[in-house]
């Protein structure tokens, strides 16, 4: 099979804010195909430069752009781009925006969010980093009990990069280590359960991961760290741990951070009667 029979479709998804609406309303009208998707977000688009390194690359890889923006000069030169370049692009606001607009006789206002200023959102992201910075591989465990939500797993499954994304979009995150034959932190088990999530993946992904990890840390003593039966025991002692403690397990196998992130969310939204931003 050819190279670009293999890729997974990419999808771009453009904002002159957040991207939070292009990012829902993306994966509602994705999940009608039975296929993977990876997603990559563009935020706080505002400048036409902007606008061309990313549909030079979306034409690179043969993506599709989906954008929310209130910015009618740069939503035409995403339209504009897209027909010189042969990018499919969808306007997945204006539309509606025109149409209720032409029938109430109402004029659209344009704002986009915190270009006008500093908004409690943006310091809510702000305090969210901070907090996902000071709570990283399990810092400062007397205040986890303030994050939104904590991430733990065995060693190198992305915890902190996933930590890191969804503090980027306002949620406050901790994360904690889970080795085996050693005790959780207290402070760990005490979180409520539907705040936890437990990383997992395939067990030869995590030992390309760990091999990698050793070559800029090799010492002998660590050979085992990236042996696959072990690495294959810890995931599934990992898993059993998870269900023990009632913490939902989420396989980041062969996802890019932003759709495991969405996964968390989704997951994160379902239980109603835990508040979030």
């Amino acid at each position: 099979m050819a190279e670009a029979e293999r890729r997974v479709p990419e999808i771009f998804l453009v904002s002159d804010h957040t991207g939070e609406t292009a990012a829902s309303a993306a994966r509602a009208a994705m999940s009608q195909f039975r296929t993977r998707w990876r997603y990559r977000f563009f935020g706080e688009v505002r400048e036409e430069s902007q606008v061309l390194r990313m549909m030079e690359l979306a034409r690179d890889l043969g993506a599709i752009v989906l954008y929310t923006l209130s910015r009618d000069t740069i939503a035409e030169a995403i339209r504009r781009r897209g027909s010189e370049m042969g990018v499919p692009v969808v306007d997945l606001l204006g539309p509606v925006m025109d149409t209720v607009a032409s029938f109430y006789q109402l004029k659209r206002e344009f704002r986009p969010g915190p270009q006008h200023g500093f908004t409690d959102e943006h310091f809510r992201r702000v305090d969210a980093v901070e907090f996902a910075v000071r709570h990283d591989d399990g810092g400062n465990l007397r205040t986890l009990y303030e994050a939104d939500l904590v991430l733990t797993g065995v060693s190198r499954t992305s915890k902190t990069p996933l930590s890191m994304y969804l503090a980027q979009r306002g949620y406050k995150t901790g994360n904690v280590p889970l080795v085996p034959d050693i005790d959780p932190p207290r402070e760990l088990l005490d979180i409520d359960p539907r705040r936890v999530f437990g990383l997992t993946l395939d067990p030869a992904t995590l030992v390309t991961i760990r091999r990698a990890r050793l070559r800029s840390l090799p010492s002998l003593a660590r050979l085992a760290y990236a042996d696959p039966e072990t690495v294959a025991t810890e995931l599934r002692w990992a898993l059993r741990f998870f269900r023990t403690r009632g913490w939902r397990s989420v396989d980041i196998s062969g996802k890019a951070v932003e759709e495991n992130a969405s996964r968390i969310l989704e997951l994160l939204a379902a239980e109603q009667e835990v508040a979030f931003p």
